[in-house]
């Protein structure tokens, strides 16, 4: 086993490939190679329903596929990887590098015990003595151990989204004051059906996306984006639903920000919408009222289905009794809060608050994330809640469900994650909401002001 000097080797940890089956193609035209120890502990980790048993056997048969007619000669020179962009297929790869002789560099006495961790900071130990040698890990005390011992180290960054969150699209852009003199010029605006539209040329247009929402220094709705084609654009004027007479299952938008999401969770040409928001900006909410308006009064849909994912906060409480719908209980507090609020916003005293709540109860439907493999919605309003805890492999598995006449609805807070080793630049939330930008039939937008109360308001900012 001696790989080439003349490109990097890359010393992959298991959490890397358990997190993401495909990293052994993103090396580019670098070398990788799995300890012993890395294999140990994927076959392991195989049994199970769970995602990560799931990844765990693709990497399997990955690597299956990657040894098939290759002679014991060739596994000591290294395995081709290929290109996962067809295009890319005839750029130069790496090579794929098995520990096939022993690899043990003493490791001072400070990381005592064969720990799995200590048997792959060995065997990177033992290859830095040849050559340059890079530790990718997803576990952070392993990095930092590494870096004690003079070895690079790396998070794995090719499952991150964004450099930085900050540059997250937020579905919002604001004009500048001299908006209307730079693209007034060739102004159209007419209206159909009750609905007010604006054609004109603005040199930013070219940096718009579709459903993207343009707010003006003096108008307090904003427009949305309909069309575009270079500095051309169609705008349509939102409408204002902070009006007493525009109330939404008795909601009604206490700012700009609500009454864009208002708009495209009730636009029937917007399939996909994701909500970013801290707590108490009315994500929840304002969603469950879109829903219930265009499941009971329109009948646009049959039904609402809300999932979420089962992480828990702190301590798990184990064991969970009875149906699907009754396990998934204790996780959709947050959906019977809003639930109660929006059933007492109904006139009709006590017997017509109870009705309302037997009527809700029939129309929404709770499942377990772990049971929509290979389902399809038909006609649903889908509510994804705590999305930011997904992979981006998850999201994907969930977004594919929908069929004909399915609304999606992806809702989080990508600053509280509990998935480990996800993050605000990996999450699938953030995935989604970059990767559907471009998409004319997605609309997305992040809420930023807090409307539960001066209590949780302050603690959200000074806690």
């Amino acid at each position: 086993m001696t790989p080439p000097t003349d490109k990097r080797l890359f010393v992959l940890d298991t959490n890397v490939l358990m997190h993401d089956p495909t990293a052994l193609f993103r090396f580019d035209e670098h070398d990788i190679l799995l300890p012993m120890m890395v294999l140990e502990e994927l076959d392991r980790a195989k049994k199970g329903q769970s995602e990560l048993a799931r990844n765990v056997r693709q990497v399997s048969r990955f690597l299956d596929e990657l040894m098939t007619d290759v002679s014991q000669e060739g596994i000591h020179q290294g395995l081709r990887l290929p290109r996962l962009n067809p295009r890319e297929h005839d750029a130069p790869s790496g090579r794929l590098f098995f520990q096939t002789t022993p690899l043990n560099e003493p490791l001072p006495a400070i990381l005592p015990g064969h720990t799995p961790d200590n048997d792959i900071l060995s065997v990177a130990l033992a290859l830095q003595r040849q050559q340059a040698v890079t530790l990718v890990s997803k576990d952070i005390n392993l990095r930092i151990k590494a870096a004690i011992l003079g070895i690079h180290a790396e998070d794995y960054y090719n499952d991150q989204t964004l450099d930085d969150v900050s540059l997250l699209y937020t579905g919002v852009w604001q004009a500048p004051e001299d908006f209307w003199t730079q693209s007034g010029q060739d102004l159209e605006s007419w209206c159909d059906q009750g609905r007010t539209f604006y054609r004109l040329r603005c040199p930013d247009a070219m940096h718009w996306f579709p459903k993207q929402c343009i707010v003006l220094p003096d108008d307090p709705l904003g427009y949305l984006v309909q069309q575009r084609e270079g500095d051309q654009v169609l705008l349509e004027r939102l409408t204002d639903y902070s009006l007493p007479h525009q109330t939404v299952w008795g909601i009604t938008a206490r700012n700009l920000e609500q009454n864009i999401a208002l708009n495209l969770l009730l636009n029937p040409e917007v399939d996909f919408v994701s909500l970013l928001g801290a707590a108490g900006t009315g994500k929840t909410l304002l969603t469950l009222a879109a829903a219930l308006s265009q499941t009971l009064d329109d009948k646009r849909y049959q039904h609402i289905i809300v999932t979420r994912v089962t992480v828990p906060v702190g301590e798990d409480i184990g064991f969970l009794p009875g149906t699907e719908e009754e396990k998934m209980t204790p996780w959709m507090g947050a959906l019977m809060d809003n639930l109660e609020v929006l059933s007492t916003s109904h006139e009709g005293g006590s017997w017509g608050r109870a009705a309302t709540q037997e009527l809700l109860s029939s129309r929404i439907k709770i499942h377990a994330l772990n049971f929509m493999r290979g389902r399809t919605f038909l006609n649903k309003f889908l509510i994804l809640d705590e999305a930011q805890n997904l992979t981006a492999k998850q999201m994907k598995t969930l977004i594919t469900r929908a069929g004909p006449g399915t609304k999606v609805v992806c809702l989080g807070n990508i600053a509280q994650i509990d998935t480990p080793y996800l993050t605000e630049t990996s999450s699938g939330l953030t995935y989604v909401v970059d990767r559907f930008k471009h998409w004319p039939f997605a609309g997305h937008i992040t809420l930023r002001r807090g409307e539960r109360s001066r209590l949780a308001e302050f603690a959200s900012e000074q806690l």
